[in-house]
């Protein structure tokens, strides 16, 4: 079905390409003074050399309005103010009420898109800094599905290179099997920070170690024995974190780089071929263009290092290519931090160079900030330690344990865990997705818990407590009801909101900037709050009565989608 705004931006954009001739859009967008604003009368004015409010009052006098519209104004120097008719926003409601999906429609043109993020390092603990890539990564892939694209989650693992010559080292030090078993009980930094001190100050063990790279690279049969064991219970742990924070990566999305390492000649050949290969400082290396150093010098990709070596440029290319031709993927997304934003943007020239990314495909680095500490640097334990990423999501589920006992102690215990369990995660990954990823943001324990205020706990909250209306009604939600009363300026107002979940949703999914849709949902919370303080909901006579319980089910199954397709949990009680 067509969303409310596109009924009107199509009536529009009729009526403008009639008088102008061709087709205009129509700068359709909410207001302050009316339900909607159309501005386009004013670049169409310096076109034509005509006034623009006449042009706006000849474009209102072409399009039909009376099914949709109460009002339709022109304001200004050629404002078009439309004000909604309530019948008309009832029918639609109506519509939606009928829809599972909430009038979102599955994308006209599915795609296949390869979102890469997460990332982490074998034999290294994940860490606060891998939680915004994981978060923003896992709504980006339920939203992008939810459209019903064909999703391909890569988790680009560290697991290749040099460091996996002192790993393995260390490891046979150790006693191998047995160690990797207990290693996977224990602490992956202590085992990692162990071997890099060894390898720093003992002379054999490094020469053990770079020996080691040789026979790793070469496919020597026990390295690689050895390689995969450290891989396979850094996967263990990384799929336990993965299933505290509840995020959809399995074990079957893991693509390491080594899972590329078959491919890198055939880039370099390729690249060679096509005359993109230059040698710079005993180097392998493309130039891509645009892109140089502060003395205006062209900058280098680094494909094949001096040593023969290959390093994750090479990777990264052997990836992209293999995304594009393999997979056949048309939207690459890298989730990764913005530091890295001229690296991947390097490699999406040369992938265009290549004649591997070329339309309908496209790359895009899905960049953002730091996690900061109340001190404004990067967030770390009070002893001045990194903070890991499990420890974050255990004492998140134990704050809000705390809470939850504090103000609602007679939940009984399975319950009460659950429902920890439910809001401390949804806090830590709201407090994230809420802000703009592009910046950093501090992180505070208060804030993010607060049942006030934009956090997950407050529309965790506002869900709940519109299930509780359905309870103490005794009554349930009734979803053929085809047609909702709206008449008070507050259910005017929850019914324009409920009304963009469309918009909203098509809009985030194209700009990946998840705090659009956070505050979409924060303020239909406030909506909400508003509407039932003034409009009586099991109070009201029968037909008023039923429209407002539809308002309520619909702001709740709004509330619960779209937590959901942040990756937050929306419990039916708190």
């Amino acid at each position: 079905m067509a969303t409310l705004q596109q009924l009107l931006h199509d009536r529009l954009a009729a009526a403008f390409a009639s008088v102008a001739g061709e087709p205009v859009d129509p700068s359709l967008r909410r207001s302050q003074h009316a339900d909607f604003q159309a501005d386009a009368a004013l670049g169409l004015a310096r076109r034509l050399r005509g006034n623009p409010r006449q042009i706006a009052a000849d474009v209102v006098g072409r399009a039909r309005w009376d099914d949709l519209c109460a009002s339709v104004e022109v304001s200004g120097p050629g404002f078009i103010n439309l004000t909604l008719a309530d019948d008309a926003l009832g029918t639609l409601l109506g519509a939606a009420n009928a829809d599972d999906r909430l009038g979102v429609p599955l994308a006209a043109e599915p795609e296949t898109v390869v979102v890469d993020y997460s990332a982490p390092n074998v034999a290294k603990e994940m860490h606060v800094g891998h939680l915004r890539s994981t978060v923003i990564g896992d709504s980006v892939v339920r939203l992008l599905e939810w459209l019903g694209h064909r999703v391909i989650r890569a988790n680009h693992l560290g697991d290749w290179g040099t460091p996996f010559g002192m790993l393995i080292e260390h490891l046979l030090d150790l006693g191998g099997a047995e160690a990797a078993h207990e290693l996977s009980l224990g602490d992956l930094n202590t085992f990692y920070q162990a071997a890099r001190a060894k390898f720093d100050s003992d002379e054999d063990f490094k020469t053990r170690a770079r020996n080691r790279v040789v026979a790793l690279q070469g496919g020597d049969e026990q390295t690689v024995r050895l390689w995969r064991l450290l891989v396979q219970e850094s996967e263990k742990y990384f799929l336990s974190v993965y299933d505290r924070l509840d995020v959809r990566l399995t074990g079957a999305d893991f693509f390491g780089e080594s899972a590329y390492n078959d491919m890198l000649p055939q880039v370099l050949a390729e690249l060679d071929r096509l005359g993109l290969l230059r040698e710079s400082d005993g180097a392998q290396v493309v130039f891509p263009a645009g892109f140089t150093n502060r003395e205006g010098e062209p900058l280098p990709l680094i494909v094949r290092k001096r040593d023969g070596g290959f390093g994750y440029p090479a990777t990264d290319l052997a990836a992209i290519r293999h995304r594009l031709h393999t997979l056949h993927a048309t939207r690459l997304l890298y989730v990764v931090g913005l530091p890295q934003r001229q690296h991947f943007e390097m490699v999406y020239e040369v992938a265009r160079e290549a004649g591997w990314l070329r339309p309908p495909a496209r790359a895009e680095h899905v960049g953002f900030g730091s996690v900061l500490g109340p001190d404004g640097k990067v967030f770390r334990t009070r002893a001045g330690a990194t903070v890991k990423l499990i420890d974050l999501v255990d004492e998140a589920v134990a704050r809000a344990a705390a809470l939850i006992e504090e103000k609602n102690p007679d939940l009984d215990v399975v319950e009460r865990a659950e429902l920890a369990r439910t809001v401390g995660i949804g806090a830590v990954k709201y407090a994230d997705l809420s802000n703009d990823r592009t910046r950093d943001y501090v992180f505070d324990w208060d804030r993010m818990l607060s049942l006030e205020g934009n956090t997950a706990p407050y529309l965790q909250y506002a869900r709940a407590r519109i299930e509780s209306i359905f309870r103490r009604g005794a009554t349930t939600p009734d979803r053929s009801r085809r047609t909702v009363t709206v008449a008070a300026p507050a259910e005017h107002a929850l019914a324009l909101h409920l009304l963009a979940f469309p918009e909203i949703v098509a809009e985030t999914a194209e700009s990946l900037e998840l705090h659009q849709l956070t505050g979409y949902l924060f303020r239909l919370a406030t909506l909400f709050t508003s509407f039932y303080e003034q409009c009586p909901v099991l109070r009201a006579e029968d037909d008023v009565r039923a429209s407002r319980l539809v308002l309520c089910d619909l702001t709740a199954r709004t509330l619960a989608r779209g937590l959901d397709l942040l990756g937050i949990g929306a419990p039916r009680r708190m």
